[in-house]
């Protein structure tokens, strides 16, 4: 399994504390067939605690979720900022789904190299996703 965050998602993420470890556990809950929300196209929102507290007041994660293959980080919001994303971004991000789903692993390294792609290591999920 291959774990990614765009550049955008690393930069907010790492502004709201949230860390590789949380994400990773997001990812795990999906792989066990717990997703909060599932949006279609290989898209689901999963909830990440805010530091210290629980997952409900939390974070929203927007991710591409392939299971046991990939996934990738799109998106990150609060809750108490905003309940969803609105239909024209999740019209956006169903169709970049739609475009992940058709790309190899020779080109998720090439966008790790060229397009500062986050790689998350799940062998080390102390790491914060900022590093």
């Amino acid at each position: 399994m291959r774990i990614f965050a765009l550049p955008k998602f690393s930069k907010d993420a790492a502004k709201s504390g949230i860390r590789d470890a949380d994400l990773l556990g997001a990812v795990a809950r999906a792989e066990s067939g717990l997703i909060d929300a599932g949006l279609g196209l290989c898209l689901i929102k999963q909830r990440v605690a805010r530091p210290g507290q629980g997952r409900s007041g939390g974070f929203r994660t927007i991710l591409f979720h392939k299971r046991r293959e990939r996934a990738v980080f799109l998106y990150v919001f609060p809750k108490n900022v905003r309940a969803n994303v609105t239909p024209g971004e999740l019209d956006a991000l169903r169709d970049f789904a739609t475009i992940l789903a058709g790309l190899t692993d020779e080109a998720f390294d090439r966008l790790t190299r060229e397009k500062g792609w986050k790689v998350i290591p799940d062998e080390h999920p102390e790491d914060d996703v900022s590093q």
